[in-house]
C-alpha cells in the first residue's frame, strides 16, 4: 500500500539527507554496474539514509550489513557511509551474479534485492517452487507470488531450505521500487 505520510517524509529526506550521500551512491552503483537510483532507494529502505542506523538483530549502517556480510565485503566499519554503501553495492552485485543468465533485465535486480533481504537460499527454494507450480523461476512477477508460500508448511516442507519469511522480501522490493520512482521524479 502506498503510504503518503511516509512518502512526504521521504521527499523531505531526499532534500535534507540525500545530498550528503548522493555521490557515494552514484560511485558505488557505477563500480558495481547497478542502477544508481535503485541503490539509493535501497539505502533509504534499509536505514532512511542514517549512517548510524542499528537494528535489534545487529545489522548496522546505511546499508544495514550484518557483521559477517560486512567482513566478507571488506567493510571494516559499518557506520562509515562510504564503506557501508560500497559494501552493500558489492553484496547486491554478488547476489545478482548468483542467478542464472536466464534471469534478465530488471528481474535480475528485483530477485537480487529479495536475496539481499531474506538470503539466497530462500530465493533458491522460491525458484524451485515456481517450477513446481508451472511459474517462471526467472521473472519477479512469478517469484513474488511464490515467496509468501515459503511461510506455509504445505509448501516449504519439501523444499531444501525450509521455512522463510517470504512476504518480507516482497514488501522490501516493492518499497524500493516505490522509493526509486519517487526519487527519480523528485530529482528531475
Amino acid at each position: 500500500m502506498f503510504d503518503y505520510v511516509d512518502i512526504r517524509t521521504y521527499i523531505r529526506r531526499i532534500d535534507a539527507r540525500f545530498p550528503e550521500y548522493r555521490e557515494l551512491f552514484r560511485q558505488a552503483a557505477e563500480r558495481y554496474d547497478l542502477p544508481y537510483t535503485v541503490l539509493a532507494a535501497q539505502g533509504y529502505q534499509e536505514s532512511h539514509w542514517n549512517a548510524r542506523a542499528r537494528s535489534p538483530t545487529g545489522v548496522r549502517g546505511i546499508m544495514m550489513l550484518t557483521l559477517n556480510t560486512a567482513r566478507a565485503m571488506g567493510v571494516d566499519n559499518r557506520l562509515d557511509p562510504k564503506q557501508s554503501i560500497f559494501g552493500g553495492a558489492r553484496y547486491l552485485a554478488r547476489m545478482m551474479d548468483r542467478f542464472s543468465e536466464e534471469v534478465t533485465g530488471e528481474d535480475r535486480i528485483w530477485l537480487a534485492l529479495a536475496a539481499y533481504n531474506v538470503g539466497r537460499a530462500p530465493l533458491h527454494d522460491a525458484q524451485t517452487l515456481a517450477r513446481r507450480l508451472d511459474l517462471s523461476p526467472h521473472h519477479w512477477r512469478d517469484i513474488k507470488q511464490v515467496l509468501p508460500l515459503l511461510a506455509k508448511k504445505e509448501y516449504y516442507k519439501d523444499l531444501k531450505y525450509g521455512y522463510a519469511r517470504g512476504t518480507e522480501p516482497v514488501r522490501y522490493v516493492q518499497r524500493i521500487r516505490e522509493y526509486r520512482h519517487v526519487l527519480e521524479n523528485h530529482l528531475e
